[in-house]
């Protein structure tokens, strides 16, 4: 129906959720770590972003798969399995049509929570994505709830761009059962593909591959 749909995300931060995090108990008091075994909570942030998808302009980068999924699991945690959003993954590769060892890396959602970051980890190994450098940016700069996903893969897009993989700050040792690879150092290699997650309250799970065309 549209040949170009503007899609904007923004987050400012609120006393109410602010206090909501609290309230979990899973607001840290020091910079995140996301995937870390010393992580202790979120850093909440505050952003603006926006993406313009197209079915006519020229880019180097496209959406190639996308998926989406809900745990059905909890108000607010996330499954205990990881099935669900690997679900979504493999779902996205499907569309895109790449396997597993054709992904350069992965924006991770990663949290620094417990579960988040646990879930995670197993989804990527069950998606066979193990040995596929991850980051989190939740560390660079929080949480930013509504922008989060909007920002992300626009970073994400700037990194199959410019062929870089970033670290993710903060990690210093795995804290997580799931097999997965993260990424400690920034660094330059060719690459056509990469992977973005996104999971929320009540379950829900988005994943979305982008790729390389030039």
């Amino acid at each position: 129906l549209y040949k170009h749909v503007l899609v904007v995300g923004c987050d400012v931060l609120t006393e109410f959720v602010v206090s909501g995090f609290n309230s979990f108990h899973a607001l840290a008091n020091s910079p995140c770590q996301p995937f870390d075994k010393d992580r202790s909570g979120v850093s909440l942030g505050e952003a603006c972003a926006c993406l313009l998808f197209s079915t006519q302009a020229l880019s180097e980068v496209i959406l190639s798969g996308g998926a989406i999924s809900n745990d059905a699991n909890h108000i607010s945690g996330p499954s205990k399995t990881g099935e669900e959003l690997a679900w979504c993954i493999q779902q996205a590769m499907s569309e895109a049509q790449v396997k597993p060892n054709e992904i350069g890396c992965i924006s991770a959602h990663g949290t620094a929570t417990p579960y988040n970051d646990e879930m995670e980890s197993k989804a990527f190994e069950i998606s066979g994505l193990s040995d596929a450098p991850a980051f989190s940016l939740k560390a660079n700069f929080g949480h930013t709830l509504g922008a989060a996903g909007v920002m992300e893969l626009s970073l994400a897009a700037a990194c199959l761009k410019q062929q870089v993989v970033l670290p993710s700050a903060g990690f210093r040792n795995l804290g997580v059962s799931g097999l997965m690879t993260v990424s400690e150092n920034l660094t330059q290699k060719e690459y056509k593909h990469i992977v973005k997650t996104g999971s929320g309250f009540g379950g829900c799970n988005a994943s979305v591959v982008l790729s390389r065309v030039a």
